[in-house]
Formats: structure tokens, sequence, C-alpha cells
């Protein structure tokens, strides 16, 4: 093809949609103990979650063939695997009970515990009853019921240790194992909108005594992420202040921590899964944790009289803190580098890569993150990364701009990282910019920031996407004529509201989107079982509301060619919800594709299904650029 042939041009790059689905292995669950470190490695050439052992600079999975550490506690799942004594507690994705492994080659895992329909995540070893802490989801009554048990190693014997409370989080005992120390939250509130935190003391006969609430219980206040310090102080991370910050309890009062407390930085991620380790109280004052600063997850060492020592500079999102007497841990990312499993030297902050860390693309190939803020709605700041082209690949008017394609990230309550994207390299590789939008709403820029899209769930986020463009337009970045949006779950719903907005795009993607929020309020599970509530209202109350904001209501609305992909066994937004968006657009004659993944579920995790995903929506919006 020649630029002669017709307006527009594509041709082939280098990197094709397999590397890209390649590239897309992942690290988590970071552990330190056994005289070396464990992670988790998620592998989309098999779809499983493997645990890895190193020591001694050798490196082994552990994991053997049949077993996958997932936990779908709260959907989402997180803390599958905790250290023992012995081995290894992790949770088994097929069955989700819990299972101990041997540390010893070849050793087989064995079943813990007394099984039924429940699933288990957020696993704590307790050394002195040697069991295993565990936050249990039960489906065996006629609700679903959230606990935090004990599960005995001795005899797989289960004990409830709290229950009431609609949901838990974050087991963390004392280093002498009599204190016992949680998150709790009811309906209708969210982790990141209100929690509570719990403390109870272990009585002589093992039996937990009397709980106490240490923090939350006037509301308004999320609490993440307990630890007690080897000294016994106990920590929490609290945004009453605004922000997601190191708390303690000194001399039975609740205080911030002075260093950080002026600090306008969240020093932790929303926490929509269990296990989360974004801060580590050390000992003798001394902390390590992360900063979210202008979208970046730096990694920090604090010690006491001395300024705060950034660590892992080269990284731009640190995430999964462990520690040991001679190094720290994390899993990183980079712009230019897939993830890490990252070790750190206490004395002089060496950095050793220990797994991952690959350069899947020559610098020159590479586009970098750009971050940068802009104005939306009534003059308030919104924040993205922006993505230049890196090929040009793709032909259009003379002195035209690139083609853009925004990024709405999922959650929504979530947020988007400065670092290496398989799918925007693949996209910046064929000649379109990318705009990663940080909409009003994301988590990491305070908690005003966070709240923004209570009860604006398809209004500020679109605002959002449409500023972003014309903020693009303005600086002489890309072509506002030639745009796409596209976005997962929360963020596919983004994409629709933008879409029937008649905003200007030129087409978009949902990618197991929401496109009716009262279908997905009436099956899904749990734990977002009220969050459409806060995000957009009372179905009943605010009826008008959803009809204004649900995308299959307002399809007549959408002029633009769509893409969809859904999986076949998504518990989330079930298939039917996509089908009856395609069916909607079809009828009015709207450009269409659908294609059902049927081995998936919410969030594709099959390599052949992510590239062939990326294929055709990427084939998609050259065949709208071609019209």
């Amino acid at each position: 093809m020649t630029k002669t042939e017709e307006p527009y041009g594509f041709w082939p790059s280098d990197w094709t949609a397999e590397d890209a689905a390649s590239a897309s292995c992942d690290f988590a669950e970071l552990l330190a103990g056994h005289g070396g470190a464990f992670w988790i490695q998620y592998d989309p050439a098999d779809a499983r979650n493997t645990l890895w052992y190193w020591r001694d600079n050798q490196l082994r999975c552990l994991t053997p063939a049949g077993y996958s550490l997932r936990s779908r506690v709260y959907e989402y799942g997180g803390g599958a695997v905790c250290l023992t004594d012995e081995g290894v507690a992790f949770v088994n994705e097929a069955d989700q009970q819990v299972y101990l492994q041997p540390l010893e080659a070849g050793a087989q895992p064995t079943a813990l515990g007394p099984g039924g329909d429940r699933r288990y995540g957020d696993l704590r070893f307790d050394a002195k009853r040697q069991a295993v802490l565990a936050i249990e989801e039960s489906h065996e009554e006629a609700a679903v019921t959230h606990r935090l048990v004990s599960l005995s190693l001795r005899n797989g014997a289960r004990s409830v240790l709290v229950e009431g409370a609609d949901f838990y989080a974050a087991p963390t005992l004392d280093s002498a194992g009599e204190r016992l120390a949680w998150i709790a939250w009811q309906r209708p509130d969210q982790p990141w909108t209100a929690t509570e935190l719990w403390c109870a003391p272990y009585s002589a006969d093992g039996r937990l005594g009397r709980a106490e609430c240490i923090a939350g219980a006037n509301g308004g206040e999320s609490l993440q992420q307990p630890r007690f310090a080897p000294d016994g102080t106990l920590h929490c991370l609290s945004d009453r202040d605004g922000w997601w910050q190191p708390w303690l309890l000194q001399d039975g009062a609740w205080v911030p921590e002075r260093r950080c407390a002026r600090a306008a930085f969240d020093h932790a991620p929303a926490p929509w899964q269990l296990g989360t380790t974004s801060y580590l109280p050390l000992g003798n004052g001394d902390l390590l944790l992360t900063r979210i600063i202008d979208g970046y997850s730096l990694l920090f060492e604090l010690k006491a009289g001395a300024q705060a020592r950034p660590l892992a500079t080269a990284f731009s999102r640190c995430r999964q803190l462990a520690a040991d007497a001679h190094r720290y841990y994390c899993i990183a990312g980079s712009p230019g580098l897939t993830p890490a499993v990252l070790a750190i030297d206490r004395h002089d902050a060496r950095v050793e890569v220990l797994a991952g860390g690959e350069r899947p693309l020559p610098t020159a190939h590479l586009s970098h993150p750009q971050p940068f803020s802009f104005s939306s709605g009534s003059g308030e700041a919104a924040h993205a990364f922006f993505y230049p082209p890196t090929h040009a690949t793709v032909q259009g008017p003379p002195d035209a701009g690139p083609p853009l394609v925004v990024f709405m990230h999922g959650g929504p309550t979530s947020a988007s990282y400065p670092v290496f994207d398989a799918r925007i390299q693949f996209w910046t590789q064929r000649g379109f910019a990318v705009a990663d939008v940080n909409y009003r709403g994301s988590s990491g820029f305070g908690r005003a920031y966070r709240q923004r899209l209570h009860e604006a769930w398809g209004v500020v986020d679109v605002e959002d996407a449409c500023a972003v463009v014309r903020c693009l337009a303005l600086r002489g970045e890309i072509d506002p004529a030639r745009t796409f949006i596209r976005g997962s779950s929360a963020g596919g719903y983004s994409a629709l509201c933008a879409l029937a907005a008649d905003a200007g795009f030129a087409g978009g993607a949902s990618l197991y989107g929401v496109s009716d929020p009262l279908a997905l309020r009436r099956v899904t599970h749990k734990f977002e079982a009220d969050y459409l509530d806060w995000l957009i209202g009372d179905p009943i109350l605010d009826a008008r509301r959803y009809r204004e904001r649900t995308p299959l209501k307002n399809a007549a609305q959408i002029k633009v060619p769509v893409i969809f992909f859904q999986g076949g066994l998504d518990a989330v937004v079930l298939p039917e919800q996509t089908e009856a968006m395609v069916e909607a657009l079809r009828a009015r004659g709207i450009p269409v594709e659908h294609h059902l993944y049927a081995q998936e579920r919410h969030g594709f995790r099959q390599a052949a299904n992510l590239a062939d995903a990326l294929t055709r929506e990427c084939e998609f919006y050259q065949r709208v650029l071609r019209r």
C-alpha cells in the first residue's frame, strides 16, 4: 500500500499483538522469609499463577502441575499465600481451599480446613498457635457471609475468630502473637470510603478476647493495612486528613506519623484486593513506604533523624513491600521494562533484579509516558499520561496530528501508572497516540479527588475524557477528528457513556464493560452490591439519573462504530448485558463487532485471547479511519 492509494495507510510493526500478550507477565504477593523471598508469578502463556522461591541466588518454582494460586474472596482476591514454619500455605484457584506445601523439591500440597463452598484470602500465619488466619467467604448460607477464621496446621480444625460485620480485611498479629488487629466495614460503605480498625488480645487459653474499635468508629475515614512494629506499636494507614498516611497508636492516642503528616501524598492505592503491602514499620521508628507523587508510586526509607532516602529510583511504580535483615524487596515497574521483583541492599541501596525486568522494546522504539494535568469540569484539575506515537504508520490529512486512543481505567476507583504497558506500546508502534487518564475519582490523588465520583459516575469521568482530547488538540499533539475511547469493566462504561454523549469520538471499544448499571446491580457480588448506589444514586429515588447514564437506554445517541469484547464466564458483567447493548446498536444500523471468549472471566488472562482482542481492536479502528 502506498500513500497515494487512499488517504489512510497502515504498515505492520515488529511489535505484534502476540509480543504484547507475552509481555503481560506480572508478579504479586511478595514475601520474605526462610532465608529468601517468595512471590506469585502470573504467566499468560498458561494463565496460571505459580509460586517462586529465591534463595542463595537460586530460583525455583514451588507450584506443581494442576495448581494455581489465586483467591476469589470479594471476587478480586488477594493474599493467596503466607509463609509458615514448615513451608507455605496457599489458596488454590480451582477449589478456593487452603493447601500446605513443604519447601522441599517435589513436595506435594495437602488440603487444610473443612472444604465446602467457601473461599479464603488474606492469609496470615499465627506462629504461636500454629494456624493460618484468613478471611473466609462462605456461599453455603442463603446470603454470602464473611468471617475472620483460624485454620489449625495440626489438625485442620476451623475456628471462627470474628464475625458480624459485612466485610473483613488484613488480619495482623503482633510479634508475640498476643494481639490481633483487623479492618472491618459495613454495607453500604466501600473499603475506600469508610472502614474501622479493630484490635483484640488473646487470652491465656488461646481464645480471642474482647475487641475494641481503635479508629473509624465515627465514619468518613478509610483505614487500611494495620501493621505491628517489632516493638508492638500498632500502625495503620488513614485518610482522615485527606491522604492515606501512616498513623500510630501512641500512649493510648491515635496520632499521625509526624514525618508524613505534612506531605500531601497517598501512601497506598485503593484497596481493591486483599494482601496489599505499601508500607512496613521496621522497628526503631523506621519505615519503608511508597508515596504516590503525580501518579508515580515511589519507594522511600524513613529513618529516625534522617531525611527520607529514595530507593530504586529507576522505577516508577513500587508495590508489595517486604524486608529481612539484609534486604528490602518490592515488585516494581518502569516505563521501559516489564514488571520486576527487586532486592535492595539495606546498607548501600544497591538494586538486584531477581525476576522480570526485561526490555521488550529498544529504547528508540519506546513511547515514554508524559505526565500532565488539565482543566476539566468547572475548572478542576484532572490528570493523565500522554504517550506520543513512535512510528508514523497512520497517514491522515496533510499537517494533521496523529490519531488518539483514550484509555479509561477500570475500577472506577482505581488508577493508571507510568509503567510499561504492552497494549499502549502496541498502539504507539502503529502511529496512534495514547492518553491514559486518571480521571477525577481515581485513587492516588487524595480523598477529595477520589470522592469526586460520588453520584457523579458517567459525568465527571466523561468530562475528563473530553477535556483531555481538547487539551492535547490545543497543544498540537493529536488530531481531534480522529480519536477513539476504550475501557474495560468500569472503564468500558465510561467509554460507552462518552460515545452516547456524542463527544466527537470516531469510535470506541468496550471490554466486558458495564452497559446497564441496574442490571449489574441486580446480579453483582456482595462486595460491590452497594457501589452503584454510591456512584450514581438510589435506583428508585434517582431513577431519572440512572436513565440518563445507562448506555443501553441511550444507544440511540451512539452514532459511531463500537467493538465489544466479553468473557463467557464473567460473573461481574454477565454476557447477556453486552449482548443486549450489541443488539441495540445493530438495530439502528451502527457498525458493531462483538467477540466472545467462552473460557474467560472478568478480565482476560489467556495469551491467545489477549493477542486476538488487541489485533481485532486495532483492525477495527483502522477500518473506521479508512472510512
